[in-house]
């Protein structure tokens, strides 16, 4: 009991924020594609493929991410409890542990087309490149927007193997969407970041934090308005994607508030966000 519990804390599994926003992404990209090829026996299928795949992915890049972070964890408040800032378990069995969990995923990334598992070979280099981005550059969230959101694509090749310009789209808005709620996030340790080093967006724009996340939930809206904009109308399309943009609205409001525990519960709230837009997408249909 004592290894399963610290290999949850490790994989963050007890926090499933992580992984669902992973997956919302690859969702909207299959409920897009799901407007052209309507098989809903393969998109149900490859829904659940892509949500484990999101589990596993995740899991391993949180290890990963530990692994390199481990001294500068044991400097921030946050996370200095991490099993391995710890010492709760060694970077071999975490190491381990990072290869079984990519075994796994890579047995599911083969149930696609061969274009959609070269993308998914690529998005595990762009995973396991994100820890080192905060030490080179001050937008670490836009390299994380960059690969948290690769499914989008994957999911729209699973089943069209190809790419349009209209998925791009779709990738783009996600990434504007990640920059912002992670904006966010990074606000929590914006203090002790400073004094380690340690480079994001929340510290660069640390005075200015609600006019930048304005300004990326904004361009999320333009893209997806563009995107939807033959399919608004009086219809539950157009309900949800308000509904959305309403939730990004009211992340905004909320960031008056300048506390730690309050920058944690708008990122939170994100999970409902990514949930909404899923079914504004697949909703196009009806």
């Amino acid at each position: 009991m004592k290894h399963l519990k610290i290999f949850i804390e490790l994989t963050r599994l007890n926090k499933p924020i992580g992984f669902m926003l992973l997956f919302w992404p690859c969702s909207w990209g299959l409920a897009y594609a799901y407007l052209i090829n309507q098989n809903t026996k393969l998109f149900i299928y490859y829904l659940i493929l892509f949500f484990f795949g999101s589990v596993l992915m995740r899991s391993a890049g949180c290890i990963v991410n530990d692994i390199v972070d481990k001294d500068l964890d044991k400097k921030v408040k946050r996370t200095k409890t991490r099993p391995l800032a710890a010492g709760k378990i060694s970077v071999k069995q975490s190491l381990f542990y990072v290869l079984v969990l990519c075994l796994l995923a890579f047995l599911i990334l083969i149930q696609f087309n061969f274009l959609t598992i070269f993308l998914g070979i690529g998005s595990m280099f762009l995973a396991f490149s994100y820890p080192f981005m905060k030490r080179i550059t001050y937008w670490p969230q836009l390299f994380l927007g960059i690969t948290f959101n690769w499914g989008i694509i994957m999911a729209w090749t699973a089943i069209n193997n190809g790419i349009s310009l209209e998925i791009i789209i779709l990738y783009v808005s996600a990434i504007f969407w990640t920059l912002g709620y992670d904006t966010i996030y990074g606000a929590q340790d914006v203090s002790d970041d400073e004094i380690i080093g340690i480079k994001s967006t929340s510290i660069k724009f640390k005075n200015n934090i609600i006019m930048f996340v304005t300004i990326c939930y904004v361009l999320t809206f333009i893209s997806l308005a563009f995107l939807l904009r033959n399919n608004f109308g009086l219809n539950i399309t157009t309900i949800l994607f308000v509904i959305f943009n309403l939730s990004l609205l009211n992340q905004i409001l909320n960031l008056k508030d300048l506390k730690k525990n309050n920058f944690l519960k708008i990122f939170k709230s994100n999970n409902t966000s990514g949930l909404i837009l899923f079914f504004a997408i697949l909703t196009t249909n009806l």
